[in-house]
């Protein structure tokens, strides 16, 4: 190799060096100076529901732990899929574009529909809140007990009417459980969300339903909560409430609802982390505690790293739950 050839060969590679330096010392310091506007966050819910109730209280002090306020966004619609295909599609990879996720909700849907998310093109920030489902009827209603509704069901199989926030969310999940450990027919009426699933029950038009336990607690004057989805009671909210376990039924805390924040993939690790470690601050906020506490709603705080594995956790049980189901016949099914 002659000394002219060996020249440019290493101003080329000085130049890689100085290149890469240069390129990773701006993205340190974007993240340093991240953020630097208001964070969008979109809520896949209606406003008033049990998602839009807790993102606004979970992020109002949001200015106080990253410096910018968290600016919340509407986008109902198809049980959650239009706001989240919205932030995979529309949402920028700067750390700007966020939204709230539902657990088992949006994993589920990206397994059963073709969505434009799923757990490969999404990116967990921190998770704020724990919302079993629990099973409800009207405060009319002849059903006193879990015991009450199944007798009834195993009688007049697919005659109890049963409404939930759509299809494969929390309240499906949840009913389909009781199906199998109860060896019994129901006939699941999906809604538009959560809080027409609870007007469905409270009205009269569905004999029971599946719904957030946050929800029914704020309407428990108006409802019987017959038991609670969860591995454990709620001693904070609805102590004399049973869970499904203790009443006989094997159903564990697969329907569960956590509520957190994400963002699309490729965002930085460091603004990842940075957004990370302030959500975990905020969420445990002693002043944010107390507003949810007094709201009904449950927390439970987790950072970035275990919710990674909690949501591949949870995507293998429910790949299991869904084996031979089919979401156009369920659907037909439902409008029938």
């Amino acid at each position: 190799m002659n000394k002219k050839r060996l020249l440019q060969e290493k101003k080329l590679f000085s130049a890689i060096v100085a290149g890469t330096l240069l390129a990773t010392s701006a993205v340190a310091l974007a993240a340093e100076d991240f953020p630097s506007k208001p964070i969008n966050v979109t809520v896949s819910y209606s406003a008033g529901g049990a998602t839009d109730f807790q993102a606004r209280i979970a992020t109002a002090a949001a200015e106080n732990y990253l410096g910018q306020s968290m600016v919340i966004v509407n986008r109902p619609g198809a049980g959650g899929q239009v706001g989240w295909n919205h932030l995979v599609q529309n949402g920028k990879a700067d750390g700007y574009d966020l939204a709230t996720y539902n657990v088992p909700h949006f994993i589920a849907q990206s397994l059963m529909y073709d969505t434009h998310y799923d757990l490969d093109n999404l990116e967990p920030i921190a998770n704020w809140g724990v919302d079993p489902a629990v099973l409800i009827v009207g405060r009319d209603s002849p059903f006193d007990t879990i015991d009450d509704l199944v007798e009834y069901a195993r009688e007049n199989p697919g005659r109890v009417t049963v409404s939930g926030a759509g299809l494969f969310v929390g309240h499906h999940i949840a009913t389909l459980q009781l199906e199998n450990a109860a060896d019994i027919e129901l006939k699941y009426l999906p809604t538009s969300g959560g809080v027409d699933a609870l007007r469905f029950v409270q009205g009269g038009q569905v004999m029971a339903g599946f719904n957030n336990l946050s929800d029914a607690y704020r309407s428990r004057d108006r409802l019987k909560i017959l038991g609670i989805a969860d591995l454990e009671r709620d001693e904070d909210f609805l102590p004399d409430v049973p869970t499904f376990l203790e009443s006989g039924y094997d159903i564990d805390d697969s329907s569960v609802n956590f509520r957190g924040l994400m963002t699309r993939s490729n965002v930085s690790e460091e603004k990842l982390e940075k957004l990370s470690e302030g959500a975990v601050a905020m969420f445990n906020d002693e002043e944010i505690r107390a507003q949810m506490k007094e709201g009904g709603s449950p927390m439970r705080v987790i950072g970035r790293e275990e919710l990674k594995a909690m949501w591949e956790e949870r995507q293998a049980f429910l790949e299991e739950l869904f084996a031979g189901l089919d979401p156009e016949e369920l659907e037909e099914a439902a409008a029938n």
